[in-house]
């Protein structure tokens, strides 16, 4: 029997980048994976993905606005009629709106906070739920270093990352007696769309902060999530595990 056979993850931000690699790592340990994504097409061709794989699991494609609060708590009663469980939740939705403190507009603060954050508090109040009814489950909440350490012209998303740090220690203490876990893993700079449009030169001077001398891959996250998510990480909770190749040591 493979390590998640018979449960049910919930990913948000699954179609692309970090947050497709969960889905896709999940999957294979025999977890069905509902992937949430604002673009149909990019979560077709991850379930494409997962089933021309012989994936163990499968994953459902489940198109939703993290922004949006009634939509995620249709997708959780939805879910749960479904399957009748959710034993994962990851909640790796994220995006940036950089600008400099000073000229930054209330909007650019609070549309990273909503999509970061109060989406991450939506989804985990509703889960949370059902995974104390059922003495069981895995919360495991996508932050970054940036939480930790700040970075000029991100207050918004260094603000998001902390307080998902923040929420997710709280969120422990609350459900750990129910054989809940939550945990947060902080990614440095990993390999994805977004890092792939920086300059070389700007690549180039990160890669000398790190003392492994690299950009991280997102199969490298996805990895600890998937740790997190399965038995042997049963007696961790409320920890950050910071996946950086030691550039915030």
């Amino acid at each position: 029997m493979l390590e998640l056979e018979k449960q049910v993850a919930i990913v948000t931000g699954g179609s692309r980048g970090i947050g497709r690699a969960i889905c896709l790592s999940l999957s294979r340990r025999g977890a069905t994976v509902v992937a949430c994504a604002r673009s149909e097409a990019a979560l077709k061709s991850l379930a494409d993905d997962a089933m021309e794989g012989q994936h163990a699991g499968r994953i459902e494609p489940s198109v939703l606005d993290v922004g949006d609060r009634d939509a995620i708590g249709k997708l959780v009663d939805t879910v749960s009629d479904a399957h009748e469980r959710i034993d994962i939740l990851v909640n790796n939705a994220g995006i940036t709106h950089d600008g400099l403190l000073m000229s930054m507009e209330d909007d650019q603060f609070e549309s990273v906070l909503t999509t970061n954050l109060r989406s991450a508090f939506w989804l985990t109040r509703a889960v949370s739920r059902i995974m104390v009814r059922r003495r069981y489950g895995r919360i495991i909440n996508i932050s970054s270093v940036a939480g930790m350490m700040g970075n000029p012209g991100q207050a918004n998303y260094a603000a998001s990352k902390a307080g998902l740090i923040g929420m997710s220690k709280s969120i422990a203490k609350e459900l750990g007696r129910r054989k809940i876990t939550c945990n947060v893993v902080a990614p440095g700079f990993i390999t994805t769309d977004m890092t792939d449009i920086l300059p070389d030169d700007l690549k180039a001077n990160v890669k000398k902060l790190i003392p492994l001398g690299r950009l991280g891959d997102v199969e490298e996250v996805a990895e600890v999530v998937a740790f997190l998510a399965g038995a042997a990480a049963s007696y961790i909770t409320g920890q950050v595990i910071v996946v950086d190749g030691g550039m915030h040591m």
